[in-house]
């Protein structure tokens, strides 16, 4: 009866043990991957910076950037695309 009830503590106790969370290597992985988008996003040109910083960064949606930016909704929609394709690329993400 013993040996069973140490048996069941400790298989309880297997199950319920957790691996550690690692906060220091989650803060370092954290910080470097905003320095990463930071410096990604500075790749952009001055337009696809503006069209993506307002629609991601603003949530404004893609009709209130063109209002925004003072430009044609295609011309918008192309900036945003072709800025999110090279943020993609710069991140390293495959499609």
């Amino acid at each position: 009866s013993a040996r069973a009830a140490t048996a069941r503590e400790q298989d309880t106790a297997a199950r319920e043990h957790t691996r550690p969370y690692d906060e220091v290597s989650e803060q370092v992985e954290t910080r470097l991957e905003g320095e990463q988008v930071r410096r990604c996003v500075r790749g952009l040109t001055e337009l696809q910076r503006q069209a993506v910083d307002l629609a991601y960064y603003g949530g404004l949606t893609y009709r209130e950037v063109a209002e925004t930016l003072g430009a044609p909704l295609p011309t918008v929609k192309t900036r945003l695309r072709d800025g999110l394709i090279r943020l993609r690329d710069c991140m390293g993400v495959t499609a």
